[in-house]
């Protein structure tokens, strides 16, 4: 899902202010199960959330060279989770048939044997994330090392970052149009996530307008 350790790639919002773009995982393939989809796009649309996540093609990344990457079950995963809040358990079901409203994707975050897994739950109705986290293997299971449940929230994996969007509101503001966003980078030391500088991003209010980095004062 993107650059969000500073000002990031561009970002383009459509009819519904899109923020979100999909960033590189590094060191493995990326997969995004799109909601309402069991494969995305692996881009960030419209909405105030991941707008692909609606509808998608099947994606089925191969393994990596260094063999790290390994499948998950992510409703499984997160429904087994000690972690993960009542609430959002609740909301992941299926929007269609047995299609799930979640992406997920693999990549380097914690120096891991394994690829470590990042997963983003969100609304069928409109494909805002409600719940991101990340899942580190050990020993031969996936642990939970990372959790947000400030929606709007969506986390993704940017050159070995971890970088959570979190979308705003000011007055008035409808769920479809928010005033801009909040960026923040995580890197991965002594066994845990560390919070980095946020970026606080102002949506263009004109049509067709993207967002505006707010610079440091």
């Amino acid at each position: 899902m993107r650059g969000l350790t500073g000002a990031g790639p561009d970002r383009a919002r459509g009819s519904t202010q899109a923020v979100i773009a999909v960033g590189t995982a590094l060191a493995a393939p990326a997969l995004f199960l799109a909601a309402c989809g069991s494969g995305g796009t692996g881009a960030r649309d419209e909405g105030p959330a991941h707008a692909s996540a609606v509808a998608g093609a099947v994606a089925s990344p191969s393994p990596s060279p260094s063999e790290k990457y390994r499948r998950v079950d992510p409703v499984r995963l997160v429904k087994s989770d000690p972690e993960v809040s009542p609430a959002v358990k609740r909301e992941l079901k299926p929007c269609n048939g047995d299609e799930y409203p979640v992406d997920v994707s693999y990549g380097n975050l914690t120096g891991a044997p394994v690829d470590d897994v990042v997963v983003n739950v969100l609304t069928c109705a409109d494909a805002v994330g409600i719940g991101s986290y990340v899942y580190r293997d050990d020993a031969g299971s996936f642990r939970n090392v990372f959790k947000s449940e400030e929606s709007p929230v969506y986390a993704e994996i940017d050159q070995g970052v971890l970088s959570v969007t979190r979308q705003y509101y000011e007055k008035g503001d409808p769920i479809s149009s928010p005033s801009g966003e909040i960026v923040t980078p995580y890197t991965w030391k002594t066994g845990r996530f560390a919070q980095g500088k946020p970026t606080r991003n102002e949506y263009s209010k004109s049509a067709g307008g993207g967002p505006t980095p707010v610079p440091d004062n």
